[in-house]
Formats: C-alpha cells, sequence, structure tokens
C-alpha cells in the first residue's frame, strides 16, 4: 500500500509518502495556500512526487488533516445558519446555562450571546414534544408548522437548518421527519439533526452542537468535494479520508455530513504522531508539545491512551460541544506569533501571529513585525542559508529592523529584546502545560517532552527546564508529525445513547441491548464504508457519576455481556478514578450512569516503523560552527556553537551543546550544558542538563 498523509498548517501545508512495503518514506512542505487550502495539498502532492519519482497514479491512500471547520468558527465565517425547534424553546442557545466564561466580570464577552451561531430570527419553532424516560411522543409533530418554518427560512435566504427538538436523544422521530421535510420543500439546503451528532442529554450543548455543525457544513461540505475533484484531475485515485478529533479518520462522506467530527483535525493528528514517535523509543509517558507557525498544542499520553475531552471542558472558540475529541490545550504561541509593546508598556508575545502571508520578517514577503521567528534569527539559532534545509533564504536585515522597532519602544538592546520575546513565548508554552498536568494532578517531571511542528524542536528544551522535565524526543520528521500522524490511525466512529441508570437498580438487559444495537449500527457503517466485518474492532465506555453530580467521568467497559459482576468492577473503576481525579470519592453513595458509549475501529494500514539504515559521524554532519546566544542564568552570552545535518549523525554517540541540528522540515536547538543522542529509531533524545 502507498499511502499519503497531508496536514494543512496555519503557515506551511506537510505532505508524506510511506510505501506500507518497502518501508520507503519521503517528506515535503509548501506554504499553505489560505484562501484556497487544496491549491497548497495539491502543489505539495505533486512536489512530492515530481522531486522524488512517485507516480500519482500508484496512491492508494490520501489522509487528510484539514483546520476548515476550526478556521471557520475562529474566524466566525460560516453559513447563515436557521434552527427548528420545540415551540417555546428558541433561546436555548441564547440563555445557556449559569456558567458564564469569566463569573464575576460585568463586562465580559459571552461568545454564544455576542457571536450567535443563528440569529434569533432565524430561529423558528413547531409544537411536539417527546417526553423522558422512554421518548414516548406526547404531543405529535406539526407538519404545517415545519412547513411553515422551512418556507420562511428559505426566504430569508437560509443556506443550512439545525433542528433541535427537545429529548430527540431518547427518540428521533420527530427530528427525522423534520429533515425529510427540509428535503422535500428545500433539498438544496444543508440540513442537520442535534440526534444525529450528538444523541445526549444537556440541550444547550446539543443544540450547540448541532447549530455549529449546521454552521461550519456547507463550507466543509463544499471544501472535501472540491478536494477530491482536484486529486482526481490531478490524476490521484486514491481513498480520500479526513482526520476526525476523536483520534481516527472518517471517510468524505461522513465528513461531509458531520463536519463538527473535524474541529481538532490537525492537532488531534499530531497528538498521534507524537504517541508513534515515542513508541518508537519506548516512551509511553509522553508530552506533545506542537508548535506551528500560528499556535502550539499540548496533548497527554499515558501508556498509549490519549487524554479524552470531558463534557465539562469541551470547547472550541468559546462554544461548549458534545462530541467525542482527544483533550488538546490550543495557545496563540507560534513561529509566526507576534512580538509586542501594549497600551501600559508591557511586553506581550501573541496571540496575534503574522500567519503564512506575509509571515515573519525574516521570511522577505513584507513582513514588519517582529516574531518568535525573527527572535530565533537574531540570536543566531536559525541560519538564513539552511532553513527549510537551504531551500528558503531568510532575511537576517529584515529580522533584526522588526526587532530593533521593538527594542527602541522597549527601551532595550536587540539582542535583549530577542531574548526576551523567546523567555515570554517559553513562559506561555509552560503555563500551558502546567494547565493540562499540575492543575489536574499529573506531575509533568514523570513524563517526556516530544517536540514537533515547524518550531517546537527550537523552544523544546527551554520549555521542558522551565517544567523540571529531564528528557525531550524530537521526531524523526519534526515538522511533518501531524502528518505523520496521519498514516498511524484507523477509521474511527463513536455512537453513544443516554441511559440514566443507577448502580442500585441497574437493568442490566437494556444495557447490554444498547450496546449491541450501538455496535451493529457502527458495524453497518463501516460496511457501507467497504470494510469487512474482520477488520472491525469495538471499544465500549461509559460516562458515569454520583448520583447528584453535575458531569461525568470516562468509564472503560469490558466487551461482551454484562453482568452484575462486571457492573461492580465497572463501578469500583468509577471510585478509583473520582479519587485520582478529585482526592476523594464515596464507596457508599449511588452510581448512575448516564451514558452507554462505543467507538467503533475499522483497521487501516499504516506507516511502517522506520529501520535503522548505516550510521554517519559527527565529521560527516559537521555543517559549520557558528556564533549564537544563549541565557546563562542572568546573563546573555555568546557562544560558539556546532551546526550539523541530522541525516548524518551517528547513532547512540552522546553529543554536547551547544549545538544546532537542520533538516528538510525544522530546526533544533540544544543549549549549553545539555547533551543529544540520535537512537537507532531514528529519534533524536535530549538530555535536559541543569543550567549554570
Amino acid at each position: 500500500m502507498k499511502l499519503v498523509g497531508v496536514d494543512v498548517g496555519g503557515t506551511f501545508t506537510d505532505v508524506i509518502f510511506s510505501d506500507t512495503e518497502s518501508g520507503r518514506t519521503e517528506i515535503h512542505k509548501v506554504p499553505t495556500t489560505p484562501d484556497d487550502p487544496s491549491d497548497g495539498v495539491s502543489a505539495a502532492i505533486h512536489g512530492l512526487c515530481e522531486r522524488h519519482a512517485v507516480a500519482p497514479t500508484e496512491i492508494d491512500h490520501l489522509l487528510h488533516g484539514t483546520t476548515i471547520a476550526t478556521n471557520a468558527i475562529l474566524q466566525h465565517d460560516g453559513a447563515k445558519t436557521g434552527m427548528i425547534t420545540t415551540k417555546n424553546y428558541r433561546d436555548i442557545l441564547h440563555i445557556g446555562r449559569h456558567q458564564r466564561p469569566e463569573h464575576y466580570s460585568i463586562m465580559q464577552e459571552v461568545p454564544w450571546q455576542d457571536r450567535a451561531l443563528v440569529r434569533r430570527q432565524h430561529r423558528l419553532t413547531a409544537s411536539e414534544r417527546i417526553a423522558p424516560p422512554t421518548g414516548e411522543v406526547l404531543t405529535e409533530l406539526n407538519e404545517d408548522e415545519v412547513r411553515t418554518a422551512i418556507e420562511e427560512l428559505k426566504n430569508a435566504g437560509i443556506e443550512s437548518i439545525a433542528v433541535c427538538f427537545l429529548f430527540s436523544y431518547l427518540n428521533p422521530a420527530h427530528e427525522d421527519r423534520a429533515r425529510q421535510l427540509i428535503e422535500e420543500q428545500y433539498p438544496e439546503c444543508f440540513v442537520t439533526t442535534s440526534s444525529s451528532v450528538s444523541p445526549q442529554f444537556r440541550e444547550f450543548e446539543r443544540f450547540t452542537t448541532a447549530t455549529m455543525n449546521a454552521f461550519i457544513g456547507p463550507k466543509v461540505r463544499d471544501y472535501v468535494n472540491h478536494l477530491a475533484t482536484r486529486i482526481g484531475d490531478d490524476g490521484i485515485d486514491a481513498d480520500l479520508h479526513v482526520m476526525s478529533s476523536n483520534g481516527g479518520v472518517a471517510t468524505a462522506k461522513m465528513v461531509s455530513e458531520r463536519p463538527v467530527m473535524t474541529l481538532l483535525s490537525g492537532p488531534a493528528a499530531g497528538v498521534l504522531g507524537g504517541a508513534w514517535t515515542g513508541e518508537l523509543s519506548n516512551r509511553t509517558k509522553l508530552i506533545t508539545f506542537d508548535m506551528g507557525g500560528t499556535s502550539a498544542d499540548i496533548g497527554i499520553v499515558s501508556d498509549g491512551t490519549f487524554a479524552q475531552a470531558s463534557a465539562r471542558d469541551t470547547w472550541i472558540a468559546g462554544y461548549p460541544l458534545l462530541v467525542s475529541m482527544i483533550d488538546i490545550h490550543t495557545i496563540g504561541a507560534g513561529g509566526g506569533s507576534i512580538a509586542y509593546a501594549d497600551p501600559g508598556g508591557g511586553f506581550r508575545v501573541g496571540p496575534r501571529s503574522a500567519g503564512a502571508i506575509p509571515g515573519p520578517a525574516a521570511y522577505g514577503q513584507g513582513g514588519q513585525q517582529p516574531t518568535v521567528t525573527d527572535a530565533n534569527v537574531v540570536l543566531g539559532r536559525l541560519d538564513k542559508d539552511y532553513f527549510l534545509g537551504g531551500e528558503m533564504s531568510l532575511d537576517e536585515q529584515a529580522a533584526e529592523r522588526a526587532i530593533t522597532d521593538l527594542a527602541s519602544a522597549l527601551g532595550l538592546d536587540v539582542p535583549t529584546t530577542a531574548d526576551g520575546i523567546l523567555t515570554l513565548v517559553t513562559a506561555n508554552m509552560a503555563n500551558a502545560i502546567r494547565s493540562r498536568t499540575v492543575q489536574k494532578g499529573i506531575d509533568p517531571r514523570d513524563f517526556t517532552l516530544v517536540a514537533f511542528g515547524g518550531a517546537g524542536p527550537l523552544h523544546a528544551v527551554d520549555v521542558a527546564r522551565e517544567l523540571g522535565m529531564s528528557e525531550v524526543i524530537i521526531p524523526p520528521y519534526p515538522g511533518i508529525t501531524s502528518a505523520v500522524g496521519l498514516l498511524t490511525t484507523d477509521l474511527k466512529y463513536d455512537t453513544i445513547r443516554t441511559e440514566f441508570q443507577v448502580s442500585d437498580a441497574t437493568d442490566v438487559p437494556r444495557l447490554n441491548s444498547d450496546l449491541a444495537a450501538m455496535e451493529e449500527e457502527l458495524t453497518d457503517q463501516f460496511m457501507t464504508d467497504g470494510l469487512d466485518r474482520s477488520a472491525i474492532n469495538f471499544l465500549r465506555s461509559g460516562d458515569l457519576r454520583y448520583v447528584g453530580q453535575g458531569y461525568e467521568l470516562r468509564i472503560t467497559f469490558p466487551n461482551g455481556l454484562l453482568d452484575d459482576d462486571s457492573l461492580m468492577a465497572i463501578f469500583d473503576r468509577f471510585h478509583d478514578q473520582h479519587r485520582a481525579e478529585y482526592g476523594h470519592d464515596f464507596p457508599d453513595s449511588a452510581i448512575e450512569i448516564v451514558n452507554a458509549r462505543v467507538t467503533g475501529i475499522g483497521q487501516m494500514p499504516k506507516i511502517r516503523q522506520p529501520e535503522s539504515i548505516d550510521a554517519g559521524s559527527r565529521e560527516s554532519a559537521l555543517i559549520k560552527t557558528g556564533a549564537c546566544m544563549f541565557r546563562v542564568g542572568n546573563q546573555l552570552e555568546e557562544f560558539d556553537t556546532t551546526f550539523y545535518q541530522r541525516e548524518m549523525l551517528p547513532w547512540e554517540q552522546p553529543i554536547a551543546g551547544p549545538a544546532i541540528i537542520i533538516q528538510q522540515d525544522s530546526t533544533t536547538v540544544v543549549p549549553p550544558a545539555n547533551e543529544f543522542v540520535s537512537d537507532m529509531a531514528g529519534n533524536m533524545i535530549i538530555s535536559i542538563g541543569e543550567q549554570a
């Protein structure tokens, strides 16, 4: 099988080719094309094929990580969206819950009110009522009211409609019928039902998830369809799959129907690539640190398991969501993050970014504002002749001019200003990691930092030292690790049913029946996608809480029929996890099974572990020796620094810093008092020493 993974980032579009039979791997990078990302995707694939003599017709699978959905939400650039909901409940989307982003501020921005996904005039109602706990129909759907609402929305120029009825997670009949009516009366409209996207309780979050799917739906659908046509025109007859937020991939058709699945598409692939990297070097407790041109993404991997976001902390751009996703924390800290003096004279870095166009001043594309990349150039850590493996030349004078302007505003000299930019961005990233570790009872010193992205290896050692970590791993292809992650996963779909069963009165037959039905539902979907039943596996879990609690913990369920003994084991695991999460548990309290979940996994071909090749030597890897500036204690000093070509480094031979390691897709900085070694798996492992 010949696989291609393409990840579209804020600055660069990365592509990797892997032949699963021969083990051959090739990589390529091109600038991202924000106006039409498919242009960059096509250019990246063609560039790789031409450079490495790969025939496009030989590609079997094309796996893609995209930011289309995320950008549509962040920029509030989606479809003109309407909503049909239960009579008297049109304002659920506006009211929300008692939680606010800032509990005590009277001047705060509330995203779902200030940037409504559906304007109130386009939230229409129809009479109907489904009742808990069984989904009994109390009031039949008034189809005439639905038809009237459809006509009004059509006349208003609405492009997408979300159908959100109360308790549809128990019985979707009314939502399904409303969908049929919309498809009959307004067939060109994009339609979403809340029960098809997120069939679970909490109406505010369910309605928000459905309206978000509707808001981004036409843009994602059109992009995926355009990309599929584009690659076909390019002579690529490959299966197209798109990365989902849950750590798996989905078919183009599935993504077109449920684009909300892709809101963390690229970052999720990065966590997978980081986990694969750690496994190559037998490290299983990992913090993944993906720093690109615009942002930095942090994920946690423990013993091969990805931390999953819970209902209480699954948010995108301030909107709550009810979809399965890897727990990823993103901050505006990248190579293109802009440094500036705020109105009070404070020194700031990010979250504003120079992006792909014009990019940092050093890129020579007209950028004039100082960025993190420019600071690295000024301090000598990025060499103008060896950026992107020598394929792109940096403008050192432009970088220095940008830093000089900021230095004048701050009253500092240029090197101190550049060093200050790196110190601030390091502190921002370390604090982001603390929020996902220390604040959750996890000690980052027990983990290895896996650093990747175009800028991650530049800053990894400083971040690790700030956190007291002892080791950093740099993957074989750090700048395209998210693209690598696309080739390490499987087709992955999730389904959920709300149960509301209590531990002292559990209806075990009903629970078994629901789990079996969910597995059969997923099996049908996989078989529609062309998989054999033998290639499908299932993972079961449930959302549990003590009776009276507001939020749940995710607990693994065993496969097969549940009985009293297996339920007791599940409840014991819940007590243990509650104690680990919160520091206490209540062994005598009743436990509620809120939701039952099934994740279906359809096996896909994957990238092979790289094979060891003949090692080089320090002499053959040596490019040059040059001056770089590093902070030692409170003093910024200049050091003679050795520049190496990574591909030529010897295996298992420790080399002391300061050193700069050059490769096509990234640059790694090893400051003084640290050493690194290239292991037989192709990873570079940096041991963190004590700073003088």
